[in-house]
């Protein structure tokens, strides 16, 4: 980075900035670890030295907090695919259902908001399209920090909620389903797209208003006809802004699906397709009549409902990467 010319190439030189930081996230916690665990050490000795108990006790609380971190560092070591450390697009679709399930799906987009606010990530609302009752159709996230994609990999898939619904007079209970897909933000992908097979959609966006209100119909929706993949943006202010996002979206989505494919020929598992379609569900959200998240691939089962509801998704994604390192089956 410091050689001469390295900002020539802008482009080149953002993403030699981010693998760095990737790497760093990693590298970083260890050197810190390393160098308090060298310091505890010495404390222990003195504490030992002049039999004192709260010293030893400090060292003792100290190591839990030390033995905790270097947990999540293990955990980001799980990390050997290349795509792990992109920042990714995290989509969410609301199933059949009506009102239940479109209320399920911006419960889960305020689930991942909170998650990427616990963990230092940034995320921007890329599109988003309200029920014209209550909750939302779909929403697409933005999602960027080091090994994003990584970590949100795990909630790819059908999520599945049971309540009694607020929306029934007679408080019935009702089953709700909405669907997570979850791609890497590939800038330099070999994709090509022949124009013939989209069709381009614009429209007013259907943001909250203020002053990053869209006052033309700016907002851009991309169809890909043999895919039947369809994407939109419209957080940006000008048609061609976000027709440019749209597209790099697009692409993303399209790459991954032929890696996915490709890794189905190889006979290689990375993203099973049945994992993320409808009636096969990966997690299960019981309100009623017990209060039960339970993780459909890995086993692990939450009691406090609230908690997860809240953000709280940390020990379901760590059970999936382990598994995934160690071969079982997700």
């Amino acid at each position: 980075m410091s050689s001469p010319g390295f900002w020539d190439n802008p482009e080149r030189a953002q993403e030699t900035v981010k693998e760095l930081k990737a790497i760093k996230a990693l590298v970083q916690p260890l050197g810190e670890i390393s160098k308090e665990l060298d310091d505890l050490e010495v404390l222990h000795q003195l504490g030992v030295e002049e039999k004192s108990p709260s010293t030893i006790d400090e060292v003792r609380r100290t190591l839990g907090s030390v033995a905790a971190r270097l947990e999540k560092v293990e955990l980001a070591a799980l990390f050997t695919d290349e795509k792990d450390r992109f920042d990714c697009y995290v989509s969410i679709h609301a199933g059949a259902g009506g009102t239940e399930s479109c209320d399920w799906a911006q419960m889960l987009l305020r689930l991942y908001t909170r998650w990427i606010e616990r963990n230092g990530f940034s995320a921007e609302i890329i599109s988003i399209l309200p029920d014209e009752e209550a909750g939302i159709k779909n929403a697409t996230l933005y999602v960027k920090g080091p090994y994003a994609f990584g970590y949100l990999k795990a909630e790819m898939g059908v999520h599945r909620l049971v309540r009694i619904s607020p929306f029934d007079s007679a408080k019935r209970r009702h089953t709700s389903f909405a669907s997570v897909d979850v791609v890497p933000e590939i800038e330099e992908v070999e994709i090509e797209i022949n124009d013939n097979d989209l069709r381009i959609d614009t429209y007013r966006s259907s943001g909250a208003g203020g002053q990053h209100v869209n006052v033309t119909d700016s907002a851009v929706r991309i169809t890909h006809v043999p895919s039947g993949i369809v994407v939109a943006c419209q957080n940006e202010r000008s048609q061609h802004k976000n027709r440019a996002v749209a597209m790099r979206i697009l692409k993303s989505r399209l790459y991954q699906m032929r890696e996915d494919e490709r890794q189905k020929q190889l006979k290689q598992e990375y993203g099973d397709k049945s994992e993320i379609a409808f009636g096969s569900q990966i997690r299960s959200y019981t309100l009623q009549p017990y209060q039960l998240v339970k993780d459909h691939r890995t086993g692990v089962e939450v009691g406090n409902v609230d908690a997860v509801l809240d953000g709280a998704i940390d020990v379901f994604i760590e059970a999936y990467l382990r598994a995934g390192k160690k071969g079982v089956k997700k």
